[in-house]
């Protein structure tokens, strides 16, 4: 009977969407919005929502802009309404009144995501929806109430607990393979020679988490390098025809490369828990590891440089540990974005190199000098609160001895 029932429920569903195009036809997206917040039907709901997402995807970007002005400004909360129910609330504190609060402060713009998202396959679309209201911030800022929600409803959808750990390597289906390619941001894979010598030998790992409801879309993925010793160049790190070692002879995990893959998911933080999961994973499959480290470019170090005095003679390597050790943005947080993140995750700056990255962009963002963030696990949890607390740079003695050779006038 229940196939039977799953039979006709299908055809019936077909025919109520068919004849709901229809009518949907002459109306425009902010009005079938309306009429999918105010839907009640599972099967109504759903139709409507694809047909929001389908009339969506065929917008121009100002028709776009258009609906992100709705959400933001007619699916607004009502602040009258919040004062009044948080008065009943503290006047008559129940769940009643509690209730009610809490749905007065959530803006309807939030029920209408959720209620798009029903649709399978809608999480993605969702996720490419807000990379469009993220290009749409930079000349309407008054739509930032709107990112504000789509942050908040994928920090749940896309926690810790729902994304899933996947090795990559050269025998992964296609389709990925080459999204490993579109994506990579730090250092560009030029061919599929040049991706092959990046997950094949038995020195090379890559790892990516992924989402159940975008199973063939990497969120974030991470190359690392099985190495003696811990490296001070990605060009030998990289090169054509090096000589691979044994993974059990190695004594280094080196995390080269992170690349965040979803623009539309940006702020929703990957990197921490990719970092720290393979880290714990590598340490158990290989417990000859001593070392987690990465080799990391500095992209703010030469922006930071055209607005300081220092000798032309000064070496690269030296002015990098300063750069990393002494600038910071007003808030006092280390100016540099990668070593934010890295200090935020508990790690500390171990070495800096100069003539890294000989890359067009390594020499257009640092000179060429990179810098290693030692991961040590028994340090991590204490140095990523002296880092919040304090906004310490925790960064070993050689680095400090290179910082304090350069003295600036900024």
């Amino acid at each position: 009977m229940s196939f039977f029932a799953g039979l006709i429920s299908t055809v019936f569903e077909r025919r109520y969407r068919t004849a709901l195009s229809d009518e949907a036809a002459g109306r425009s997206i902010m009005e079938l919005s309306n009429d999918l917040l105010g839907s009640h039907g599972e099967v109504s709901g759903s139709t409507l929502a694809r047909l929001i997402l389908d009339r969506y995807a065929t917008m121009e970007p100002g028709e776009k802009q258009a609906f992100f002005s709705f959400m933001t400004h007619d699916l607004e909360i009502d602040p009258k309404q919040v004062t009044a129910t948080l008065q009943t609330y503290q006047d008559t504190p129940s769940k009643a009144s509690y209730r009610a609060f809490a749905k007065a402060c959530e803006p309807q713009r939030q029920e209408l995501i959720r209620r798009l998202n029903q649709v399978p396959g809608a999480t993605a679309r969702l996720v490419a929806m807000r990379k469009d209201l993220l290009d749409s911030l930079r000349k309407h800022p008054d739509l930032a109430p709107l990112d504000v929600d789509f942050q908040h409803l994928f920090s749940s959808w896309f926690n810790r607990g729902f994304l899933v750990l996947r090795p990559l390597n050269w025998s992964s289906p296609a389709e990925i393979l080459e999204k490993i390619i579109e994506y990579e941001a730090v250092h560009a894979i030029d061919s599929w020679e040049d991706l092959q010598r990046r997950l094949q030998p038995a020195d090379r790992r890559c790892f990516g988490f992924f989402h159940p409801a975008m199973a063939g879309e990497p969120l974030i993925f991470v190359e690392v390098a099985l190495t003696k010793g811990i490296p001070n160049s990605i060009q030998s790190l990289l090169a054509d025809g090096r000589d691979a070692i044994l993974a059990e002879d190695a004594d280094t995990a080196v995390f080269y490369s992170i690349s965040n893959c979803q623009a539309g998911l940006a702020g929703i933080s990957f990197g921490n828990s990719l970092i720290k999961q393979v880290a714990a994973d590598l340490s158990r499959d290989l417990p000859m590891l001593k070392n987690f480290v990465t080799l990391s470019p500095i992209p703010g170090l030469n922006a930071w440089l055209k607005n300081t005095d220092t000798a032309l003679d000064a070496a690269p390597a030296n002015l990098a540990a300063h750069y990393l050790l002494e600038a910071k943005r007003a808030d006092g947080m280390p100016a540099d974005p990668v070593a934010r993140f890295h200090l935020g995750n508990g790690a500390m700056v171990h070495a800096v190199h100069g003539d890294a990255d000989l890359s067009g962009k390594g020499m257009a963002q640092s000179n060429g000098a990179m810098v290693n963030y030692l991961y040590d696990l028994s340090q991590i949890t204490k140095n990523h609160e002296q880092f919040v607390a304090e906004k310490t740079v925790i960064a070993s003695p050689d680095v400090r001895a290179l910082s304090a050779s350069i003295k600036l006038d900024t």
